[in-house]
């Protein structure tokens, strides 16, 4: 089975890909709901504003993608500029009936060929935990650098009474406010310091918050065609704390939390768990048909674990981050 580019998909390749996509989520549920394929065409045609993406694939009846239908895919992210200081972002999926031919390696080849050629000296992988994703990335090098919960909020669970109290029980000081989409011009400051309080990925990444990043990750998430809401709580001009939830387009239902943060000098005055009630509250009046928020965190980051599960979210799944140095990944004729 050849591995080939797919520079400029076509439509049979791209309905392909998402068979595949379709067959792994099947065989290793992880508790999302099963791929999109709007969603999955809207990723494959277009990478996200600051980066570029190659993909791959490889088909089971014959030479070439389009010999067959596809067995194995990889997509390659590469955020930021050629040479960026930032990891690549490699995913690669093989169906399950045809694992154990080699498909994954040589899929990781030619990523490997991609990331030296964009002048990259890492790359990670987040995988879910317990699936043959695990023991496949060690043994090509890989490292794990993260464990992250992946955790499930049921909106039906959560009683009105509970966010009411949680925010009457908002400390003195403090003002919310909440926006939708970009973040306006008088918050775009105070929003990017107050994203440096996070211990997540984006410090591992090693790119600095600035307001033109944080209106560019808000530009994002608009042209996937998806709907960004964010609720902070405001000490004078200060953002010391803040929540973001991002509902899809075509959510069916379901909502995904993105970045939680507040300022270590404002942090035991419950400013997490307050923003997040005030999320509730807002996506009740705003978007009634979002019913479930999922979230992922880090495993050591017991406060932020014990504010979700205070609100009401339980565990679904666990996720591992990969890391490997690209000079240690196999080349091709090796």
């Amino acid at each position: 089975m050849d591995v080939i580019a797919l520079d400029d998909p076509t439509d049979a390749q791209i309905r392909g890909w998402h068979s595949v996509l379709a067959a792994v989520h099947a065989a290793e549920p992880d508790g999302d709901p099963a791929p999109d394929p709007e969603r999955t065409a809207r990723l494959l045609l277009g990478a996200e504003a600051g980066s570029r993406q190659r993909l791959w694939a490889a088909a089971a009846g014959g030479p070439g993608a389009a010999g067959g239908a596809l067995a194995a895919v990889a997509a390659l992210r590469l955020p930021g500029e050629p040479g960026a200081d930032r990891p690549g972002e490699v995913d690669i999926q093989v169906r399950p009936e045809h694992r154990r031919r080699g498909l994954g390696a040589r899929l990781l080849v030619a990523a490997a060929a991609g990331l030296r050629a964009d002048g990259r000296s890492s790359v990670i992988a987040q995988v879910l935990a317990g699936t043959p994703a695990v023991p496949f990335l060690e043994s090509h090098g890989f490292e794990c650098v993260l464990t992250l919960r992946g955790m499930l909020l049921r909106l039906d669970d959560v009683p009105a009474e509970r966010v009411a109290r949680l925010l009457a029980e908002a400390p003195a000081g403090y003002r919310l406010v909440r926006w939708r989409g970009v973040v306006p011009d008088e918050h775009a400051g105070a929003l990017a310091r107050a994203k440096h309080a996070m211990a997540d990925f984006a410090e591992y990444e090693g790119t600095p918050w600035d307001a033109h990043r944080v209106r560019e990750m808000a530009e994002i998430v608009a042209k996937r065609g998806d709907d960004l809401y964010t609720v902070a709580a405001l000490s004078g001009g200060v953002i010391a704390g803040f929540t973001e939830v991002v509902v899809p387009a075509g959510s069916a239902g379901r909502a995904a939390q993105y970045d939680t943060a507040v300022l270590p000098e404002h942090r035991g005055r419950r400013l997490g768990i307050l923003v997040k009630a005030a999320m509730l509250r807002w996506l009740e009046e705003e978007c009634p048909g979002v019913r479930e928020i999922e979230t992922d965190n880090s495993g050591d980051n017991a406060h932020m674990i014990a504010v979700n599960e205070e609100l009401g979210f339980r565990l679904e799944r666990e996720s591992l981050e990969f890391q490997a140095a690209v000079s240690a990944l196999p080349a091709a004729g090796r």
